[in-house]
């Protein structure tokens, strides 16, 4: 028998929690220590394996200074379960360290035609 994967909104909701703990620089030993809890529950929140409850959301809210809904922003809806779509990779995307990175270092570039070449230079690579 299959086993069923993780919940489309619950890996969304935790691709959200790492993206908005790494902007923070805030580790998973110190988002777990201010949650009582441990660090691999942190990670299984992160990667939608198991659910955040709403007490616990509102605690992660209050420790990474996001309104709760934050978390939802860009959420697949019911229809489209199990579907990704462009926005779901953005914040996957996000939730990464190099993905982080990379945004921060762009939106540093202050000349616009510079930013167009190297967002020309991305899709050439990417066969766009």
């Amino acid at each position: 028998m299959r086993r069923k994967g993780p919940n489309p909104v619950d890996k969304h909701v935790g691709n959200r929690v790492r993206m908005r703990r790494l902007m923070l620089h805030v580790t998973q030993e110190r988002l777990a220590e201010a949650l009582g809890i441990t660090f691999q529950q942190v990670q299984k929140y992160e990667k939608g394996v198991n659910r955040i409850s709403a007490s616990r959301l509102q605690q992660i809210s209050d420790i990474l200074q996001a309104p709760v809904p934050f978390f939802f922003e860009g959420a697949p809806d019911s229809e489209a379960e199990g579907r990704t779509g462009v926005a779901n990779g953005i914040t996957a995307f996000l939730a990464t360290t190099d993905g982080l990175a990379l945004v921060k270092a762009y939106v540093q570039i202050r000349r616009p035609k510079l930013r167009r070449i190297i967002v020309d230079m991305v899709e050439q690579l990417t066969g766009r």
